[in-house]
């Protein structure tokens, strides 16, 4: 919400900058709706999903192959030697290494799910945009938001880019 406002009373500074009886255009999108409604979007989902389906597949296999070592450990365990107890116990613990690596591996913040959606969705989106800005430019709009989500600016006419006049003006103040 705070986002919200924030972007709000942006507006309406830009809109002082502005000619007094210019109106700013805005708009705004629902990239999810698009998403979901986009066939090129829905076949990269499709192949996301088909990958993750296969890695899940896998790690249920790495999990039960733990538990039934685990239980069978449980099972037998003060019957088993010290040594044999300790050789099944860092079985184990190797075995919960590989599931944990497997996971980061396949679904950590630089797996493989991570670097397949970039892969796939990356012309999807790049074409998104290249609609959204070719219909800001026809239409004439300022500013385009998407709503899905947190408030992006998608589009905004560089006439109303402040950066540098803000970096003049820190400039001035040093």
């Amino acid at each position: 919400m705070r986002k919200f406002v924030l972007v709000l009373s942006l507006i309406c500074i830009f809109a002082g900058y502005t000619e007094l009886n210019a109106q700013l255009k805005i708009g705004f999108i629902d990239s999810d709706a698009i998403m979901d409604k986009l066939s090129d979007a829905q076949d990269a989902q499709k192949k996301l999903d088909a990958l993750i389906a296969e890695w899940q597949e896998e790690m249920t296999k790495l999990e039960n192959s733990w538990k039934a070592k685990y239980d069978d450990y449980e099972k037998r365990k003060l019957i088993m030697s010290d040594a044999k107890r300790v050789e099944t116990e860092k079985e184990l613990v190797k075995l919960e290494d590989e599931i944990t690596n497997y996971r980061q591996k396949k679904f950590g913040v630089n797996g493989e799910l991570f670097k397949n959606q970039e892969e796939l969705m990356k012309p999807v989106q790049n074409k998104i945009f290249t609609a959204i800005q070719m219909i800001a430019e026809e239409e004439e709009f300022d500013y385009i938001f998407d709503r899905s989500g947190d408030i992006i600016f998608l589009f905004a006419k560089d006439e109303h880019d402040l950066t540098n006049k803000v970096l003049e003006k820190l400039q001035t103040q040093e």
